[in-house]
């Protein structure tokens, strides 16, 4: 009893962590004209609050993998600490299940339910108000559920369709949520493998934007003085129009708003220091390509011992439990590296899902985002986060087996799945690195072949405009 007791008062003290940090991550970004005090204000409210919490799940699901891997290092360095005694295979094995069981009620029950109940308005002839939309909600939740359990058997009896596999999905708990989940699993590290290497090419050009890039044969006195004359003539215009004439003045301000942000970005290059010039950028970038290649490398070895060992393959398997031995061959060492690569990939991925073209309306604008975005948001969050263990597992980046219920995962066990899965990861990453670090040279062939003009080679995302070293503007 004293021991359960222990283990829900660090659940509670962790998820109350992970919940205030959502909840201000969400808030920064939510739309503050949806902060009425009326009906729709409630429904926003309470949106809101299973957003935050489904988002706190997210954070636990990256963070615990992580967390796992550091507590059996620390567990094999101090075996008979008692101030860390706390810190056992029991603990671990409940958060993970905890972990799958919250994941699965924000994913099938929470989001679906803060959905619905933002968007419905109750049913015709009954009276308004939040009873009519709460009931409108659960007729649509139900109706949900009755679809993708029918598609889900549907789909079940056309794959494997023998008396075994029928009978099994008639088990709810045992067998169809699990696989149910599976499936979700699958499509989120479907999502990663298409999302992931487009994230880690991008991540040089965004930490390119928020590094302070060094001055190489460029005068920024002669630039700001540019700049400000441009901004200058441009306030003459605005000023010189009359209200009248709407689009004009619509177009001005645009610019003038350009313009304003070049100039802020032109004087924070101005005032950082040689060190941060000069050292911080070019550190950086060298981190950046390191953990690339390494992240490369590591799926290459993967490959070959998934060619010689069957120990290789992501089963979920038990393993030695935690504390008992070590899941790294260089021990702490090695611990920290792949947790460091964990979180480089989790960053990655999410900076690729929001680079793609599909879903580049779907980024998250401060104080300008819907609650409807910021479910569809926090949905595509779970899934990527839930999926993360799955994916370093097949990977290779880390060898820790207790996945909870992704161990029973039925693709998995499939050699050519998880083969296919590395081969297409390492390739993809290959050429977008490849693809980022050439498009300056191919740039100067189109030029020189006069292609330039056909855009055959930048995407219209990655072009950028910036003052050369005579102070005029060219296209990159």
């Amino acid at each position: 009893l004293i021991n359960a007791m222990f283990f829900f008062q660090i659940c509670f003290l962790l998820f109350a962590v992970l919940y205030i940090v959502s909840y201000f991550i969400i808030t920064r970004y939510k739309r503050k004209a949806d902060e009425q005090e009326d009906e729709d204000a409630i429904v926003n409210r309470i949106s809101l609050f299973l957003s935050t919490f489904t988002l706190a799940v997210s954070a636990g699901a990256v963070l615990l993998l992580p967390f796992s891997i550091i507590s059996n290092e620390i567990l094999l360095s101090f075996p008979q600490n008692y101030y860390i005694q706390w810190l056992n295979g029991s603990l671990i094995h409940g958060l993970w299940n905890l972990a799958s069981l919250f994941s699965n009620l924000c994913l099938f029950v929470l989001m679906p339910f803060a959905f619905f109940f933002l968007e419905s308005e109750g049913f015709a002839g009954l009276k308004k108000g939040i009873r009519a939309r709460i009931l409108e909600t659960l007729v649509m939740l139900i109706l949900l559920a009755l679809l993708i359990l029918g598609i889900v058997w549907v789909a079940s009896a056309l794959i494997d369709n023998d008396a075994a596999s029928m009978e099994s999905l008639y088990d709810l708990w045992e067998f169809y949520l699990p696989y149910l989940y599976s499936c979700i699993s699958l499509m989120g590290c479907l999502l990663l493998l298409l999302c992931t290497p487009v994230g880690l090419s991008r991540m040089f050009t965004v930490m390119g934007q928020l590094l302070v890039k060094p001055t190489i044969l460029e005068d920024l006195d002669e630039q700001m003085y540019i700049i400000t004359l441009e901004e200058e003539a441009i306030q003459r215009r605005l000023n010189g129009l009359s209200s009248a004439v709407e689009y004009q003045t619509v177009e001005l301000e645009r610019e003038l708003e350009k313009v304003k942000s070049k100039k802020t970005n032109l004087e924070r290059r101005k005032k950082a220091s040689a060190w941060e010039r000069n050292l911080v950028y070019p550190a950086v970038m060298i981190l950046l390509l390191t953990e690339t290649s390494i992240s490369v490398f590591l799926v290459a070895l993967n490959i070959l011992y998934l060619l010689v060992d069957e120990t290789a393959m992501p089963k979920g398997s038990g393993g030695p439990g935690i504390g008992n031995a070590s899941l790294s061959t260089f021990g702490f060492v090695g611990a920290a590296l792949e947790i460091i690569l964990i979180f480089y990939l989790m960053v990655s991925s999410v900076v690729g899902f929001y680079s793609l073209r599909f879903f580049e309306n779907f980024t998250p604008r401060k104080d300008d985002t819907t609650m409807t975005k910021i479910i569809g948001n926090c949905v595509s969050i779970l899934v990527l986060s839930s999926a993360l263990p799955v994916m370093s597992r097949t990977l290779g980046i880390t060898r820790f087996d207790l996945l909870g219920d992704f161990g029973r995962f039925n693709w998995l066990g499939n050699f050519y799945i998880v083969l296919s899965y590395n081969l297409l990861f390492a390739i993809m990453t290959t050429l977008c690195l490849v693809r980022k670090f050439t498009s300056a040279v191919r740039e100067e062939l189109l030029k020189a072949l006069g292609l330039d003009k056909l855009h055959l080679s930048n995407n219209p995302r990655d072009s950028e405009t910036k003052p050369s070293a005579n102070g005029h503007q060219k296209t990159l």
